[in-house]
């Protein structure tokens, strides 16, 4: 057995209490232990002072495309082979760890596999990156976000997205990504101001095709998200049963009291960084002008009024979402923890439970990932710096002194090997 004690570091344990001064011992892949600093008398094979350092749990992206990196369009996303997006997809899948994602939650990718053929090679050890859950490629309707067919030129498997009309399409659908290995299955429920014939109210997508989708889903122990933007596809996603909710803007008293009443069941991902970094950040590859056209920052100040509520309401955020192109690189997620405090109310700590805990139930529901609690998996980051008092601490790379996952470590400063 293969231990290492980390001592006296400020430790944030991920579920909102105070930090406090401690050891923390792992054994193999497992947190041994967590005492106050100086109360941990055993012998490691490995001893890290971490005095001056903040000890908190990897990071979890809440809505991951690893096959998305550096592009603008739609075309973008089909134009790499299989080949070299499988490669693509890896460098991602690398570039989350280093940034101290430990761990991804797969919302869809560009072609079936690709977080399926990533995924088993960073579980076989072949390959550097974060605990996986691999995105299913995005199901659609007719008309839907992510159809990209027209009567004079139809896409066919030319496209980021298989499209279904009905149940029984949708059933074939879903077994089609389950066979293949897919952890989460992905439903575009409503529009997108992407697709100005199919705004970001319009719901193309129907409660009996998501209810098909969900009853198979589970049948095979996987997990369904849902790109929903629109009051009623939010509530169709309740209904049927969808396990996380993407970007859920609009709302209404009702579709607030439904979020409510299955929020021990429900994950709720706003992707609000996605809309701030195109209204901020566009340029030149979206120049501000279009982006208001499309609607954006109406989107966010609907997202404002939403998602503050549900945070008054107890419902599990998660960090993250839509990263990847040229206006939201990967690496840069943790931006997202300042968006939560300024959008939505959440204090810093509060921002940091939903980048771990949160993620870590929604990565593991049986519960033993996201926190640094005995018996809890080792997914660990050590910082040089409080993010409770300067979140933008853990977007400075060189401050993640050391990350580590599974209880191995991925890189650490070599100022605390000695």
């Amino acid at each position: 057995m293969t231990t290492i004690l980390i001592k006296n570091a400020q430790v944030f344990d991920g579920t909102g209490a105070e930090p406090f001064a401690g050891d923390v011992l792992i054994a193999n892949n497992t947190i041994e232990s967590v005492t106050p600093a100086g109360q941990a008398s055993v012998s490691a094979d490995q001893t890290i002072d971490a005095a001056g350092k903040f000890l908190m749990p990897g990071m979890t992206e809440g809505h991951a495309h690893l096959s998305f990196d550096g592009f603008t369009c739609t075309e973008d996303l089909i134009a790499p082979t299989p080949e070299a997006h499988a490669y693509l997809t890896a460098r991602v899948a690398k570039k989350l760890l280093d940034a101290g994602f430990t761990s991804a939650y797969g919302a869809s990718e560009a072609k079936l596999r690709l977080g399926v053929a990533v995924r088993d090679e960073i579980n076989a050890g072949r390959l550097p990156g974060p605990r996986v859950r691999a995105g299913s490629l995005e199901i659609t309707v007719t008309g839907g976000l992510g159809d990209e067919s027209r009567l004079h030129n139809p896409r066919g498997s030319e496209s980021p997205a298989m499209v279904v009309d009905g149940p029984e399409e949708m059933r074939k659908a879903v077994r089609i990504a389950c066979r293949e290995g897919c952890d989460n299955i992905k439903l575009d429920a409503s529009g997108d101001p992407f697709y100005p014939a199919t705004p970001a109210h319009a719901t193309p997508m129907s409660l009996e095709e998501m209810q098909m989708a969900v009853r198979i889903a589970h049948s095979f122990g996987k997990m369904v998200n849902a790109h929903a933007r629109s009051i009623e596809s939010i509530q169709n996603c309740v209904i049927a049963g969808v396990d996380m909710i993407y970007h859920a803007e609009y709302s209404d008293e009702k579709t607030l009291d439904m979020l409510e009443e299955v929020k021990d069941r429900v994950f709720v991902a706003p992707t609000v960084g996605l809309f701030y970094h195109m209204l901020h950040h566009g340029e030149p590859w979206l120049p501000k002008p279009v982006v208001e056209a499309m609607g954006i920052p109406a989107l966010i100040e609907e997202s404002c009024k939403t998602h503050s509520e549900l945070r008054k309401r107890g419902i599990r955020h998660l960090i993250g979402g839509d990263y990847g192109f040229q206006w939201n690189m990967h690496g840069l997620q943790a931006r997202d923890l300042q968006c939560f405090v300024d959008y939505y109310g959440y204090t810093p700590a509060e921002a940091l439970v939903c980048a771990t805990r949160n993620g870590g139930l929604a990565m593991r529901p049986q519960g033993d990932l996201g926190t640094i609690k005995a018996g809890q998996l080792a997914d660990i980051l050590l910082v040089d710096g409080n993010p409770l008092q300067d979140l933008g601490v853990l977007t400075q790379h060189e401050k993640l002194v050391m990350i580590m996952k599974d209880g191995a470590i991925h890189s650490i400063a070599p100022a605390l090997q000695s």
